[in-house]
């Protein structure tokens, strides 16, 4: 809806959700399918999988900001703008990291069950994301700017949630003795 809005045409939703059911849930499906096959394979190789798997992302996000810039997007907007976005990005996970916390205190959780639910809730993967804002977003000189919320939340995500982990791990180590 919000799609339709802006450009002023229907957005076609069904084709879209096929799409990313072909773009994400059927190389993940195929998969865990062929897992049993090739699993010792893939734990023989894993750091080559794991480079290629970023180097993938890396690409997809790098695509997207040459068409970007090829397009002069970057030029229709001052750096204030980019800045806002980061703010924004930084008030979404403190929120979500603060009621996740809140809400797994008031639960009565136990610190490893805290842990989890701080670090699950606060995910949003720049892996799922890239490749749904390309689907949903194809063609549009704009991409840049669509995924850049969803990679400046990614970045902050991982540099809080370390900081996170360490003070957990302080906590745990503390609550052992």
């Amino acid at each position: 809806a919000m799609v339709a809005a802006v450009s002023g045409e229907p957005f076609p939703i069904l084709p879209a959700i096929g799409d990313v059911a072909l773009t994400l849930l059927l190389p993940f499906a195929a998969g865990q399918l062929s897992r049993p096959l090739i699993a010792t394979w893939l734990a023989a190789r894993k750091p080559i999988i794991n480079r290629l798997d970023r180097g993938v992302i890396v690409l997809i996000v790098y695509t997207a900001f040459c068409e970007s810039t090829a397009s002069g997007l970057w030029w229709r907007y001052s750096p204030w703008v980019i800045a806002e976005i980061a703010a924004i990005a930084a008030i979404l996970l403190a929120v979500v990291l603060g009621v996740t916390t809140a809400l797994s205190r008031a639960c009565g959780f136990p610190l490893a069950d805290e842990v989890t639910t701080v670090f699950c809730g606060s995910k949003k993967s720049l892996a799922n994301g890239a490749p749904i804002a390309r689907i949903l977003f194809a063609g549009n000189p704009a991409m840049g700017m669509i995924m850049l919320p969803i990679m400046l939340y990614h970045q902050l995500q991982l540099i809080v949630c370390s900081i996170l982990a360490r003070r957990y791990a302080a906590r745990a180590a503390a609550a052992a003795r």
